[in-house]
């Protein structure tokens, strides 16, 4: 099927999780799309830990195909409690009534599950591509990379991430990420790290730290997954803060937690250098004013970069990478670009904002931890966790037809 289309071929910046997505939707829309990745390998995955895939995101990989994979290889999470520094319980939050739990995969795992999708049916997939600009020539794009290379499509799709090079060429005023003022870390589960802690039966713990903010999950076989945020003013770089080395930040996160009464001091106690995951600065992008320009367009954390606290960065990708694929399968430029900027925009930022919140109640100083810890257990008796599933309840309808008139109604069913 491929509508009122007037796209054949596309060349997709990026082969990290927006990127294989956009690229097998646009197929099944009967669009022929090259990936170009600037790692070579799977490299890029290593820089991150465990994610979260919420029943969203998950749906909105059916289209594809892959929503069952995701489902097997993902640890689930059922519920998340929230702890003050004290130990003290502050909050609930289980999943909703009739809704499937959230699931957690390694960033690795997810990557490689794409990518060989992709490459099974045939998409392909250039490693080691440095995208470094493009021309538009009204009638196509070219694109360029850091080998002399170059590539030629009807569009191009940026996939490239927060840091993307397409952004600036669509705008050249576009923003820059905004630092949350937290540095991201994670520990990766392995046998040699025994806890002693017991399976919390798909429950993630979090805790407001006196200092920093930690969270874990035990799992059946006792191993442990945690990651950390740690505040501090200046942002390091993924690089930087690796350049640190995994001793010095065990030492530095092992202090940030050595006064609160949870399990975080003894689970860092049994982690080993080996195992942490040093992700550096937590950003995100609040608004991105220009999502399009002639034939090109972003996707993913290039168009709408939520910091992780949201848990549904990767969810939100997938969503956005579908309904490109949909618009351009049904309308012609630029009518199929406004579309699609109309289906995903409200949503996206509605969810970046309240990242930005839980981001705020993570970096408390002492006088706001204080009135966190007392206001949040009254504040989270007066939820209605049933005013928070509009998140979750998304669903892309990929057969229905997308109108030039696309409403943010349109987006799901």
């Amino acid at each position: 099927m491929n509508g009122m289309t007037d796209v054949r071929t596309a060349l997709v910046i990026g082969g990290g999780i927006a990127g294989p997505v956009v690229a097998m939707a646009l197929q099944r829309a009967g669009i022929s799309a090259r990936i170009y990745e600037a790692y070579r390998g799977n490299s890029a995955a290593a820089t991150g830990g465990m994610i979260s895939l919420a029943p969203n995101g998950v749906s909105a990989l059916a289209p594809i195909g892959l929503d069952d994979a995701v489902r097997g290889m993902g640890v689930p999470n059922s519920s998340i409690v929230l702890h003050s520094w004290t130990g003290k319980r502050l909050a609930e939050f289980g999943a909703l009534p009739g809704m499937p739990p959230s699931q957690g995969v390694w960033r690795e795992e997810m990557f490689r599950l794409l990518a060989d999708a992709a490459v099974r049916r045939g998409i392909p997939m250039e490693h080691g591509r440095r995208f470094v600009r493009a021309e538009d020539h009204g009638d196509g794009v070219t694109a360029y990379f850091a080998d002399g290379s170059f590539a030629s499509a009807d569009i191009l799709i940026g996939a490239d991430g927060i840091h993307s090079t397409v952004r600036p060429l669509i705008d050249p005023a576009a923003p820059e990420p905004h630092y949350t003022g937290l540095l991201g870390f994670g520990g990766r589960p392995s046998a040699a790290c025994d806890t002693g802690l017991a399976p919390t039966d798909g429950t993630l713990h979090m805790s407001f730290g006196k200092r920093a903010f930690f969270a874990y999950q035990v799992f059946d076989d006792g191993r442990t997954s945690w990651f950390a945020n740690l505040p501090r003013k200046e942002p390091l770089t993924g690089a930087q803060a690796r350049a640190v080395g995994a001793q010095e930040w065990l030492r530095v996160l092992r202090a940030a937690f050595s006064d609160d009464r949870t399990p975080a001091a003894h689970i860092l106690a049994t982690s080993s250098p080996e195992d942490l995951i040093v992700v550096g600065a937590q950003e995100d992008l609040p608004s991105v004013p220009t999502w399009s320009r002639g034939r090109m367009v972003l996707i993913g954390d290039a168009a709408h970069a939520t910091s992780p606290s949201s848990g549904q960065g990767a969810s939100l990708a997938i969503e956005s990478a579908v309904q490109l694929a949909r618009c351009l399968r049904d309308l012609p430029l630029p009518d199929a670009f406004s579309a699609y900027e109309a289906l995903r925009r409200p949503r996206v930022e509605r969810i970046i904002a309240m990242a930005a919140r839980t981001n705020s109640n993570k970096a408390a100083g002492p006088f706001g931890r204080v009135v966190r810890d007392l206001v949040m257990p009254v504040a989270m008796k007066m939820v209605k966790p049933e005013k928070a599933a509009w998140q979750f309840e998304y669903r892309i309808d990929w057969d229905a037809p997308v109108e030039r008139s696309a409403s943010p109604a349109l987006a799901g069913r």
